[in-house]
């Protein structure tokens, strides 16, 4: 029996050509938006529409002397701001997401995006519902305040401690 080969050693399976190829480009369908209150167990929120750009312009100090014969500008922090998620309502959702609204509690935050890039960020958040229109979907608006964040972890990258 020392001769003997198994199939399952001559079979390499490699799970990498399963996974979502984002080499030319990447399509949001099965993006999510999951929320924590500690950063251990996520639950996704609600049923996202619309994903809003995450990060923040940094802002820009004045380095400027006297002597100077143009203005000069070094880069500083960057800005936290509200980021807009749109969401379509759905009863159990809505309601879910609703729950701990307006609490002013802090939050951890994550949006996943299909290829497995996350963006992580901490803040409270407020729901305000969309207009109504003639044969047109509910909606409501999720408004997070975010005190720290967004930060990024690429694809196949170990996500950050406490992200």
């Amino acid at each position: 029996m020392n001769n003997v080969k198994f199939y399952s050693d001559l079979l390499t399976l490699d799970l990498q050509r399963f996974a979502v190829d984002s080499s030319e480009g990447l399509a949001g369908t099965g993006t999510t938006l999951e929320r924590s209150v500690d950063g251990s167990s996520w639950d996704e929120i609600a049923d996202i529409k619309t994903i809003p750009e995450l990060g923040g312009d940094t802002e820009k100090i004045d380095v400027t002397t006297l002597a100077d014969d143009r203005r000069k500008q070094i880069e500083g922090i960057q800005n936290a701001s509200n980021v807009q998620f749109q969401a379509v309502y759905k009863g159990a959702s809505f309601a879910k997401a609703l729950k701990e609204a307006g609490d002013r509690k802090q939050y951890q935050w994550k949006v996943t995006y299909p290829d497995g890039m996350t963006a992580t960020m901490k803040g409270s958040y407020n729901i305000k519902f969309g207009s109504v229109a003639v044969n047109g979907a509910l909606g409501y608006t999720i408004t997070i305040t975010v005190s720290d964040g967004p930060t990024f972890t690429a694809a196949g990258a170990s996500q950050p401690a406490g992200k």
